[in-house]
């Protein structure tokens, strides 16, 4: 097995006198899609805040790469390598589609955005576009490079959303409830395209999901939380077998 790429060691977050994530400890191996799952509340997106420095952990150290990054700023995170996307969909809803991947292109260029918008550096510039048109394609969204952000179907914002995400370069990629809103046939083809994007860009991926069955299907490894604290960790099978799992999650035996 590859060396682990994130090490959560006791990661833990009060908001007041709610224990939102407590103590909570796994490892998450390099190139691997990992599950997070869990009842509303449990505080998946929590721990997805904390290892992305949105929330500052109240204890606990999070190591990328044997390094520790506990509580550092959201752009230092995103420069080492670690992207993410979220539960509710930020866009920046009155730009285009092309616009919103190329601001977060930026995060990877010499020149910065300013220097971009002012042409002062033309050829990175042109890298930059390119680079945007490509995940546009990847992402199935090439012919509407021009429309606003908020004019999108919802599995529309969603892809884009990811294409952005993308753009960054990441070694690891956070999807916070990425089928949330899709019908049968569009998580069958999420699952796919998750696969797809995992082993093209070679990422390590986390997902938060409902929808058991596309975790089971889509994931190596499934941790599962209950009220803030990990109740399970392992492969499918064995989680889905797992009595705490059934009688917090899945509905009883």
């Amino acid at each position: 097995m590859s060396a682990p790429v994130l090490q959560i060691r006791g990661l833990t977050r009060r908001f007041g006198g709610l224990i939102a994530v407590n103590n909570v400890s796994f490892e998450v191996q390099e190139g691997e899609i990992f599950g997070l799952i869990g009842p509303n509340g449990a505080g998946k997106t929590t721990l997805f805040n904390l290892m992305t420095g949105l929330t500052p952990p109240s204890s606990g150290t999070l190591l990328y790469h044997g390094a520790d990054i506990t509580a550092q700023p959201p752009h230092t995170i995103a420069e080492k390598g670690i992207a993410r996307t979220f539960q509710n969909i930020r866009l920046f809803r009155s730009l285009s589609a092309l616009e919103n991947i190329k601001i977060a292109r930026h995060a990877r260029t010499r020149a910065g955005l300013l220097a971009g918008v002012f042409g002062r550096d033309r050829a990175e510039e042109r890298t930059v576009d390119e680079r945007a048109w490509a995940l546009l394609d990847l992402v199935g969204l090439s012919s509407k490079a021009g429309q606003e952000a908020q004019n999108f179907s919802y599995g529309d914002q969603r892809r884009l959303e990811i294409a952005r995400a993308l753009a960054t370069d990441p070694q690891v990629l956070l999807l916070d409830e990425p089928a949330a809103g899709m019908n049968t046939s569009e998580k069958g083809e999420l699952t796919a395209f998750i696969r797809r994007v995992q082993q093209e860009f070679r990422l390590t991926v986390l997902v938060i999901e409902h929808h058991v069955p596309l975790v089971m299907k889509l994931c190596d490894r499934v941790a599962v939380l209950n009220f803030g604290e990990l109740i399970a960790v392992g492969d499918p099978a064995s989680v889905q077998r797992d009595p705490k799992v059934i009688e917090a999650y899945l509905g009883g035996s």
